[in-house]
């Protein structure tokens, strides 16, 4: 039977090399756009919050960076919290309300459906984080287009 030998990894021991960067720091050029279009519903999974990520780092590499909340992923733009609203229930309830607020705060766009947050979700605009711009639902693909015609980056996340 074999052995093990080697020591227990300890706190602040490293794992992998993670200096090494394999290609160049991609930086936007003047006028280029991003779009990250959401159709996944929150706390099911890590995609629509590692997307968030990603759109901010869009913005901080100086795209024009928008978010687009559609069907299921209205639920990511509403105002939650536990007792009342704000209030963190558990470690990462508010990840997405965060998130969503500090990339506005950077300067990114959040768009959502109406119809999706109404006709499927039963909320009103109310119920929206501060600065995200509801749309009308014909707006979601115009948006979508209009960042087609600008050769911008597409990133659609979407969830089965």
């Amino acid at each position: 039977m074999p052995t093990v030998t080697q020591p227990l990894n300890k706190k602040g021991d490293f794992l992998v090399d993670y200096e090494e960067k394999v290609f160049e720091d991609v930086k936007a050029k003047p006028g280029e756009k991003a779009l990250v279009t959401f159709h996944t519903v929150a706390f099911e999974g890590s995609i629509g919050f590692v997307n968030m990520l990603q759109a901010t780092r869009l913005l901080r590499k100086g795209f024009e960076t928008s978010i687009l909340l559609y069907g299921p992923g209205v639920t990511l733009g509403v105002q939650r919290g536990f007792p009342t609203l704000g209030d963190e229930a558990f470690p990462g309830h508010m990840n997405f309300n965060n998130q969503l607020t500090k990339f506005m705060a950077e300067g990114g766009k959040v768009y959502a459906c109406r119809f999706a947050l109404q006709a499927l979700y039963g909320h009103g605009e109310p119920s929206l984080i501060e600065g995200i711009r509801p749309i009308n639902p014909l707006d979601v693909l115009d948006l979508k287009l209009l960042h087609v015609r600008d050769d911008a980056l597409i990133i659609d996340t979407w969830t089965v």
